[in-house]
């Protein structure tokens, strides 16, 4: 079973947008930033707080996309508004005010397998006072935080298939504010999700067994840090979902002999 901490990384942080109005400084949070919901029963409804932690009115509205990959792997967003009832689907908050939203499945109880949605929220500029206009040039943060909601059938469970690891050459993320590194060795690791729910590979250790190019054994372990500082969560459509990583290790594995085994 994949740990559920690792799910939490999906959830997209705040995206700030530079306005050039507006006297105050804004803030916004939104909790949980992961909400994984039923098909039916009780879980079919799901609660989301919006607080405003500045120091001046906060406007905000909701918006519903749909959570899909292309073949290549490619994360598409779908507008899907009509898939839950959100109420309040728009608000206002003092400072220091907070708003819990509804959410309610729309979808069917009877969905084959599990979908998962980014409820995006995202705060409006706030017209600026006549004092602000008069100071002019400031500037107003405007946030767009995203919440992943998950939404799955009773009983559905993941399913991963490794389907090829193929050594490369890899080139590894760059830390915040840091040039690019030369590339290393690693995997190019394509796996497969046949389950009825999504999954997430950052929430397990792969274990990794095989040969160097000299015939010398190698094993190497990754734990969730590792994953997670490498690939995101992985997270994986159901019912065929496919999706490719490339994994720098610093190892150089001899083709063909590459075993992944996924662990608690």
């Amino acid at each position: 079973m994949l740990n559920r901490t690792a799910i939490r990384w999906l959830a997209a942080g705040a995206i700030a947008a530079l306005v050039p109005m507006g006297a105050q400084l804004w803030a916004m949070r939104v909790s949980p930033m992961v909400v994984e919901m039923a098909s039916s029963g009780a879980k079919a409804t799901a609660r989301v707080e919006v607080e405003n932690s500045g120091t001046g009115l906060l406007a905000f509205e909701t918006h519903i996309t749909r959570l899909d990959y292309d073949q290549d792997g490619n994360q598409v967003e779908v507008p899907a508004d009509n898939d839950f009832l959100v109420f309040p689907p728009q608000g206002t908050l003092p400072a220091n005010g907070r708003q819990v939203i509804r959410l309610q499945w729309l979808g069917g109880a009877d969905m084959p397998a599990s979908k998962s949605y980014y409820m995006s929220v995202n705060q409006l500029p706030i017209a600026m006072t006549p004092d602000a206009a008069k100071a002019g040039g400031e500037v107003q943060i405007v946030y767009h935080m995203k919440a992943l909601v998950t939404v799955a059938p009773p009983n559905a469970k993941p399913q991963v298939e490794v389907v090829s690891a193929t050594p490369v050459m890899v080139q590894p993320k760059a830390e915040a504010g840091q040039p690019l590194p030369a590339k290393i060795p690693g995997l190019t690791v394509k796996v497969r999700n046949t389950g009825t729910r999504y999954a997430m590979l950052a929430g397990a250790r792969w274990v990794i067994d095989g040969n160097g190019t000299d015939s010398q054994p190698i094993h190497v372990e990754l734990s969730r840090e590792d994953l997670s500082r490498l690939i995101g969560v992985g997270y994986i459509a159901p019912t065929n979902g496919i999706r490719t990583f490339d994994v720098p290790l610093g190892k150089v594995f001899a083709p063909g002999s590459v075993k992944i085994r996924f662990q608690p």
